[in-house]
């Protein structure tokens, strides 16, 4: 399960230092979701800062509005911007500005790095354009051309650009091979900073997979040292994530009051404390100020799924499972009576959880969001329970029975309908119908949620005893060995990664891109908790760096 992961209590490290670091605003969190309150809370504690921070956004904007010599120069603008950030301030001018270089075909010349950044930009932004544009870097024989080897740059910029492939761009296909091999060895070679800095990180992590909080405080230190960045972009990015990153402590601040109330530490001892780490999970999701209720709801969502799931893995008799499945679908108070006392404490959270959720929502005048909210996290439940009885009767069964129950056992599915209702305005009603449906962006996400949390966690669960994971399953009914079935389950990673690219270039009828970046980047989450990992332990230090680096640590101005 996603939830799953063996990660240290890191509230009792880190959030005594998130209060010391930020003792004044803490001390004005309110309680409960009213966001209207502590946005004057914020801006009155922040009014110097914010006044500096409106004049240098009104020079950025100045900078992506104004004509330049050549489209190349906005190009790099937009990437700096983006990388920064601190694009969500902009995303009128950059539109704007793509469209209009969309609409030059011969903006990118015969420069294989500025073919690449122009691909890679307007396909990041929905363009449809054509990867046939690289063609014109092949040789006679059909082969990237030799001389493209010694241009890191270049080959740095087409490998971002393959990670943004569709199904069937083979040409795309054939540069990630090429680019991959080549940058292996100027990762070694070359000694040009922030270059080599650069080609590291993208090794490591492309930008299409990277999550956008993280690398924006990665990329702040890389352009820095970069002797032609924008003195003003560069304070204005600064200043900026810093003022983000206390709205984001005051954001945790107040949900932790909410947990340690809930004392299920003490009271639920099966259960995993992982607070801070379902609130970095959120990060990932949305980070922007303007999603402050979306990510509060959403992270209490995510921790009691979490506490649900360790239930139904580590505690309780099959028995007590049926009862407690039966109650979620219900859904009624009058249902704790025949509950185990363990387990009426969490549904009784649970229920409340969802009826917060109500309150600040029919004031909204969007009761309506919070129904999907649920039927999603009684489906989650209901697979929990699918899992156990299989467990329970011993049953492995086929991958595609496994797939079909274990995409909904992810979670995803729950959290990606549940992450669009406090997002205000732009999601629709329509908009949770089409989630609710399980499309295709859905389904990708949750593929790659699945079999990634599967490929490096099934040792583990089988030791500890747990239903068999996508590469018993796998193994058993191809009778290959637990290495071929990890590759063939890899392909299935990437294959839909390619899914999710293809929905966002060419996007379903109606679904704005807010909503699917949502998608994608649950999908970024996890490709950092679980790619390097080849077991708990390395995720745990994973999330620590991302938790310090997001929430206790403020970039030097």
């Amino acid at each position: 399960m996603i939830f799953r992961s063996e990660f240290t209590h890191m509230h009792e490290v880190l959030l005594p230092k998130l209060e010391c670091t930020n003792s004044r605003m803490i001390s004005w969190v309110i309680t409960g979701w009213d966001m209207n309150i502590l946005t004057i809370v914020f801006v009155l504690n922040m009014d110097a800062t914010t006044e500096l921070q409106e004049e240098l956004k009104q020079e950025v904007q100045r900078m992506l509005t104004t004509p330049m010599d050549k489209p190349s120069q906005k190009l790099h603008l937009i990437d700096a911007v983006q990388r920064l950030g601190v694009a969500y301030h902009f995303e009128k001018e950059i539109e704007d500005a793509l469209e209009t270089i969309n609409g030059d075909c011969n903006s990118d010349g015969n420069d294989i790095y500025i073919t690449s950044l122009r691909f890679r930009l307007l396909r990041e932004h929905g363009f449809d354009v054509q990867c046939e544009t690289f063609n014109k870097f092949k040789d006679d024989k059909g082969n990237f051309k030799v001389s493209l080897k010694s241009d890191v740059k270049g080959l740095l910029g087409l490998y971002e650009a393959a990670h943004i492939r569709m199904h069937g761009e083979h040409i795309l296909e054939e540069a990630l091979a090429f680019t991959t091999t080549h940058l292996e060895f100027a990762e070694t070679s070359i000694d040009q900073y922030p270059l080599s800095a650069l080609v590291s990180r993208a090794r490591k992590r492309p930008i299409r997979k990277g999550l956008p909080r993280l690398e924006a405080r990665r990329f702040i230190s890389i352009y820095q040292e970069d002797g032609s960045h924008d003195k003003t972009l560069l304070k204005f990015a600064k200043l900026d994530f810093n003022l983000v990153q206390n709205l984001h402590k005051a954001e945790l601040s107040k949900i932790s009051r909410w947990w340690k109330d809930l004392d299920f530490k003490r009271k639920l001892p099966s259960a995993r404390d992982r607070l801070v780490e379902g609130y970095f999970w959120i990060l990932g999701v949305y980070f922007e100020p303007q999603y402050s209720l979306a990510r509060q709801i959403l992270t209490k969502a995510i921790v009691m799924a979490s506490t649900i799931d360790d239930t139904y893995d580590a505690y309780g008799t099959f028995e007590e499972f049926q009862l407690f499945t039966n109650a979620i679908e219900r859904w009624d108070i009058n249902c704790m009576d025949r509950l185990p006392a363990y387990m009426k404490l969490l549904y009784k959270a649970l229920l409340d959880v969802y009826e917060e959720m109500e309150e600040v929502m029919a004031k909204q005048g969007k009761i309506y969001r919070v129904q999907y909210a649920k039927e999603a996290m009684k489906q989650l439940s209901q697979a929990y329970f699918v899992e156990a009885k299989w467990y329970h009767e011993n049953y492995v069964p086929t991958v595609e029975e496994y797939m079909t129950n274990g995409l909904v056992s992810s979670g995803y599915i729950m959290v990606a309908i549940t992450s669009f209702v406090g997002m205000g305005d732009i999601v629709t009603k329509e908009i949770f119908d089409w989630a609710s449906n399980n499309p295709k962006i859905v389904r990708a996400s949750s593929m790659i949620a699945r079999l990634m949390d599967d490929i490096v966690s099934h040792k583990f669960e089988q030791e500890r005893g747990h239903v068999a994971s996508a590469i018993e399953c796998y193994m058993k009914q191809h009778g290959v060995s637990e290495e071929n079935a990890c590759n063939e389950l890899t392909k299935q990673i990437e294959n839909a990664w390619k899914d999710i690219n293809q929905e966002l270039v060419r996007p379903p009828a109606g679904v704005p891109m807010p909503a699917l970046t949502r998608i994608l980047n649950l999908a970024r989450v996890m490709d950092f908790l679980y790619k390097e990992g080849d077991g708990y332990t390395h995720v745990v230090e994973a999330a620590k760096g991302g938790i310090t680096s997001l929430l206790i640590d403020p970039i030097p101005t």
